[in-house]
């Protein structure tokens, strides 16, 4: 059975980096699923069971955690004592805000477009090019652990969470023109 004092990645096998091996991680991961799948204790105790259905939990929360570039970062923050929550947090950054924004009002008009398609997909493109430099910059901040690069993470993740929003909010409005046709 697993050890259910043990953090995510030492339950992975894996050294606690930002940077993960996500090849290892998945490969980890059905290892674990198939020795804790509830159906091989079957006919196991009723205690046996439930710490199996508990460790097939842990193992899905714990992989869903670590191959997550913003679960990860709010995960490893936690590790070393700095709880983020994701409803009370904002950035204090007022030029990238502004640029929020400005990619707001871009997204709005994408849909008065000839090809909305082709705007919201051009729009896509560079969130996706800001969440990976952002990516980029918390491997970078991760690395060392000290408190002001830990605290620069913080704000770095407080970015990603209004790029990752807005990224979500282009698909639903990809979702709402395939809808309509």
């Amino acid at each position: 059975m697993l050890d259910f004092k043990k953090n995510y990645f030492e339950l992975f096998g894996l050294p606690v980096s930002y940077v993960v091996d996500m090849d290892r991680l998945a490969t980890r991961y059905r290892e674990l699923q198939r020795v804790m799948h509830p159906d091989r204790y079957a006919s196991a105790s009723d205690y046996e069971r439930r710490l199996s259905i508990q460790g097939a939990t842990q193992v899905n929360q714990a992989y869903e955690t670590l191959k997550d570039p913003m679960r990860r970062a709010r995960y490893m923050l936690s590790l070393s004592g700095m709880d983020m929550s994701a409803d009370n947090e904002t950035t204090k950054d007022a030029a990238f805000l502004m640029e929020q924004l400005e990619l707001r009002e871009e997204l709005e008009e994408a849909r008065g477009k000839p090809d909305p398609y082709a705007a919201i997909s051009e729009l896509m493109g560079g969130i996706n090019r800001r969440i990976n430099s952002l990516i980029g910059q918390m491997a970078v901040q991760f690395e060392t652990g000290q408190p002001e690069q830990l605290e620069a993470a913080k704000e770095t993740l407080r970015k990603m969470q209004f790029l990752q929003k807005l990224r979500d909010d282009a698909e639903s409005i990809e979702t709402e023109l395939d809808e309509v046709l």
